[in-house]
């Protein structure tokens, strides 16, 4: 793979990428620096009477909202979650979706404490090892995924009214939002697709998905089911995080986001795990799939533009996976040898 200069400006390829926080007093527009950020959250916790011995920021994305590990008294750890002005609807809807999620037995972070104003909130730590972070063999994965297909299930036998009523839903409009993300930071700007004629194939390609996507059946789904917000514990189940986007949408949606973004199972086990959750025509999954993958390259190059460069790495195996699924689509097999050539200095090498 040939350097990831993102839009020319990320310095780096695949092996030299530093994977690093955001630096320490790193701000974003309207938003305080890391230290004010601490102080206040400092103060909020001795006002719900706890006594802070130590607050660490969390290695995080660019999003403007906050994560720290606090060590509280008898230290009790706990992350706390600081919400600048704009986000904080999504402290509330945080909340909503944690009730929610109850109802339907899928285990989230608890709550033990929130501020009513939504600027922050102390939750459960349920440790710093994701699904993703793992070192697992896939036969050791499995139970974790067949608890995670389990509870894509339960999350969309949720009742659709209210869920509707959380967030816009993931229809074909918004899907095609965030693939105009891909072409705005990452095929455009490497000139990665300067044949006009398999520019326009890919362009058509990607609004028919979009379009497809956008009329099946909708169901409550997590939006962002991937292995980065899934939390193995010791009894083969896992804890879901980041769920306040909770949203309808397509229902293929979650268990494409479980199989195509950052971790990616064999074929054998994708197929054992497409028979769980009870996927006999797998079209419409492999339809989510390849937007999903997609979707997932532009966000990655949209974190590298804004400083975070520390998912660079997942691009390459990411776009593979994207033509993986490309290739076994009707209106995908012919486009996707022509389309991997022309992406062929952004795959993994060899």
């Amino acid at each position: 793979m040939a350097s990831c200069n993102v839009g020319g400006i990320i310095p780096g390829g695949r092996e030299g990428v530093k994977q690093e926080a955001i630096p320490h007093c790193a701000s974003l527009p309207g938003q305080m620096t890391i230290d004010a950020v601490e102080t206040a959250l400092t103060e909020w916790l001795k006002e719900e009477g706890h006594t802070p011995r130590s607050v660490t920021s969390l290695v995080g994305d660019v999003s403007p909202r906050r994560y720290f590990r606090v060590t509280l008294e008898a230290d009790i750890v706990a992350i706390a979650a600081a919400y600048p002005e704009p986000l904080i609807p999504a402290c509330h809807r945080f909340g909503e979706t944690t009730e929610l999620l109850a109802s339907a037995a899928v285990r989230t972070p608890k709550i033990l404490s929130t501020d009513p104003q939504g600027r922050f909130m102390l939750l459960e730590d349920l440790g710093p090892t994701t699904l993703f972070d793992a070192t697992l063999s896939w036969p050791e994965r499995l139970p974790y995924y067949r608890d995670a297909v389990e509870i894509v299930g339960r999350i969309q036998r949720l009742p659709p009214k209210r869920v509707a009523e959380l967030n816009p839903a993931l229809d074909r409009a918004l899907l095609e939002r965030e693939l105009t993300q891909t072409w705005e930071v990452f095929l455009l700007p490497r000139a990665l697709l300067p044949d006009p004629g398999l520019r326009r194939q890919v362009e058509a390609l990607f609004a028919g998905l979009c379009r497809d996507l956008g009329e099946a059946p909708r169901v409550p789904c997590h939006r962002d089911f991937m292995v980065r917000n899934l939390v193995p514990g010791g009894d083969g189940t896992v804890a879901v995080l980041d769920h306040q986007d909770l949203r309808l949408g397509p229902i293929s949606y979650d268990l494409a986001s479980l199989l195509n973004d950052s971790l990616f199972a064999p074929e054998a086990v994708e197929r054992e795990i497409l028979e769980w959750a009870g996927i006999t025509d797998p079209i419409p999954y492999r339809k989510a799939a390849v937007q999903r993958a997609f979707k997932a390259v532009g966000t990655f190059a949209a974190f590298a533009l804004r400083g975070s460069t520390r998912r660079l790495p997942l691009i390459p195996g990411t776009l593979e996976q994207g033509l993986r699924q490309l290739e076994q689509l009707p209106e995908g097999h012919d486009l996707a040898s022509p389309l991997r050539q022309a992406l062929h200095t952004e795959l993994p090498d060899g």
